[in-house]
């Protein structure tokens, strides 16, 4: 595992399933740093979780960064998946529950857009991938 903070964001690639669990475990970390209730820590772990996955999964390498927000108003943390991949050839059909291409139970992207707050996919055919999700303090 390769983390890097770089511009107030922290940065962890994603080659391999070890990779998976540093991500997801600098999710929860920064979470709780931000003062979520440790339910919400875990559903941003979980969503941190899914995204590198998916990188794993479909791209085989890619990263994940992390960024705390304070707009003067509100706290939270911003997630970005990225990856060089092939891409969603239909990021519209991606976001339907039980979609899938390989199989699975296709609940990742949905599911991740239920837990956070704030969601955006870009994607495309030869494009590869990039999920920015966002989780802000109540």
């Amino acid at each position: 595992m390769k983390t890097q903070s770089t511009g107030g964001a922290i940065r962890v690639a994603v080659s391999r399933d070890a990779d998976i669990v540093s991500a997801r475990q600098q999710g929860r970390t920064l979470a709780h740093r931000l003062g979520l209730s440790p339910g919400m820590a875990t559903l941003v772990a979980t969503a941190v979780s899914e995204l590198a996955r998916n990188i794993l999964l479909y791209a085989g390498h890619g990263e994940v960064s992390f960024r705390l927000l304070d707009d003067g108003t509100r706290r939270g943390i911003e997630i970005v998946a990225s990856d060089s991949g092939p891409g969603i050839p239909d990021p519209s059909r991606a976001m339907e529950d039980g979609f899938s291409t390989t199989g699975r139970l296709g609940l990742g992207l949905p599911g991740v857009r239920r837990l956070m707050d704030e969601f955006d996919l870009q994607s495309g055919p030869g494009l590869g991938t990039t999920v920015r999700v966002r989780k802000w303090a109540r």
